[in-house]
């Protein structure tokens, strides 16, 4: 093995073993014969210092060491100096005197220096994200992230739901924001996109006795940017079978409770509140209050509900669904459909915390003549529904379950959590504001070889 120790474990229990750490050199500090380094992995820190009498070549090479290089060393667990000892890490009292020393890679000097003290203009991080993902903080957010879905998935396997999985590669059924588009090399002129959401994979799932399903699921918008917008997001996505909203509501009131007190040990309060959009409207003037004041506390979380199930678009002069057009209406309120859309009110929810929408859902439509009525409303005539969506209304007519369910963004979410501005700080290789990746840059131009297979030709825009 390459080490026998992380460099954030060794305590005054292990003073005079003979250890072997591995990692990168976070400093390095020459007290003329003395050298001292301290060692950093992802676990933490611990000192090494170099003699010349003890250390023999290992010390030679030390003199050679840098910022950032990838080092291992062997050596003795000892006892720091009492005037030495560092209490504010947990490997302060204790450092390793070097046997012996190998340079496994050196490294150039950083363009930053790796610690959170420093400032860094978000193009020069974002450019060498592997640099700044070893700064403490950054890497914070990447262990929370995974500590989230390790509660996600321990919360929601307890409750017998199944994880799935539903394609990248999918039909493009434009409804709200803009599809990325693949071309089909295979299949000249024709494309695929990438998903929105896994809305209509998931009610398959429950026309196909799933029951209870969730995904961790990659989803794509072209859409302008912003703090809380990336081209490509997490969300967690789930729905379930024979349920209504309250059933809905339990089980995400649940889960929030489990993630907030298993990764920051806060307990809230529960059940959340809940407010009908008109009183929303009407009381705050926005459909994601922040309630923080009014309820006394930090976690403020509120259900909104009644929603309208249509909004008018005046510059179109047609009906368009306020969420997505699988939503089904009040049941008291079907028979007004047609005529009287304005009034029809629709089984959706939102979840807001502290005046941000981290997710919606609703109880979904699961008949095939109802969710054909609601696409002719909307704009969408029966052969144009057909065309789109027939693979989800011909599975409608195999016995369909009564189902619903929720999505939130992870992303969104962890923010919150981390106590960021932007979610661009909780993803791995985020996006800037114009939709570039400054690590890969892309988007990149392909070559005409590339072009030619799929069929395509560019078009120059004019000077």
């Amino acid at each position: 093995m390459l080490r026998t120790h992380t460099c954030a474990e060794l305590t005054a229990n292990d003073c005079d073993k003979l250890v072997t750490l591995c990692g990168w050199v976070a400093s390095r500090r020459d007290h003329g014969k003395l050298i001292f380094i301290d060692i950093r992995d992802r676990a933490g820190i611990t000192q090494v210092v170099f003699i010349p009498k003890d250390s023999g070549e290992a010390h030679r090479l030390a003199q050679d060491l840098r910022s950032e290089f990838v080092v291992r060393v062997s050596g003795q667990v000892n006892r720091r100096p009492a005037n030495t000892i560092n209490p504010r890490l947990p490997t302060g009292e204790v450092e390793v005197l070097a046997k012996e020393l190998e340079i496994l890679n050196p490294s150039l000097t950083p363009p930053f220096e790796i610690a959170d003290s420093q400032e860094i203009t978000e193009e020069s991080r974002l450019k060498y994200r592997y640099l700044d993902l070893r700064r403490p903080k950054v890497f914070a957010n990447f262990l929370l992230r995974s500590r989230v879905y390790r509660v996600i998935r321990k919360a929601l396997d307890e409750k017998g739901f199944i994880e799935c999985e539903t394609p990248i590669l999918t039909k493009s059924t434009p409804e709200g924001a803009r599809d990325y588009l693949v071309p089909s090399r295979l299949n000249p002129g024709a494309f695929y996109a990438l998903p929105q959401s896994p809305q209509l994979f998931k009610q398959i799932f429950m026309v196909g006795g799933i029951e209870k399903y969730y995904q961790i699921a990659k989803c794509f918008r072209d859409e302008d940017l912003r703090a809380d917008r990336q081209p490509e997001f997490t969300q967690l996505d789930l729905e379930m079978s024979f349920v209504d909203e309250e059933d809905i509501f339990v089980l995400m009131e649940e889960l929030m409770s489990a993630i907030f007190e298993g990764v920051k040990g806060i307990g809230i309060k529960t059940p959340f509140p809940r407010l009908a959009y008109s009183e929303a409207q009407k009381k705050y003037n926005s459909d994601k209050p922040d309630l923080r004041k009014e309820l006394n506390t930090d976690l403020a979380f509120v259900w909104i509900v009644d929603f309208p199930l249509f909004k008018y678009n005046e510059e179109e002069k047609r009906w368009e669904s306020e969420h997505h057009p699988f939503t089904s209406a009040r049941k008291e309120d079907i028979g007004a459909l047609e005529k009287d859309p304005a009034k029809v009110l629709s089984r959706s929810y939102d979840l807001v915390l502290n005046g941000q929408e981290i997710g919606s859902g609703s109880i979904r439509i699961h008949d095939q003549l109802l969710q054909e009525r609601i696409f002719k409303i909307i704009g969408i005539d029966k052969d144009e529904a057909h065309k789109r969506f027939g693979f989800l209304l011909e599975a409608f007519q195999f016995g369909a379950p009564p189902h619903g369910g929720f999505a939130f963004g992870m992303d969104r979410l962890l923010a919150i959590l981390a106590g960021e501005a932007s979610i661009r700080e909780v993803i791995s290789f985020p996006k800037t504001s114009a939709g570039v990746c400054p690590l890969t840059s892309a988007p990149s131009d392909v070559d005409e070889k590339q072009l030619r297979e799929l069929g395509l030709m560019l078009k120059k825009k004019n000077n």
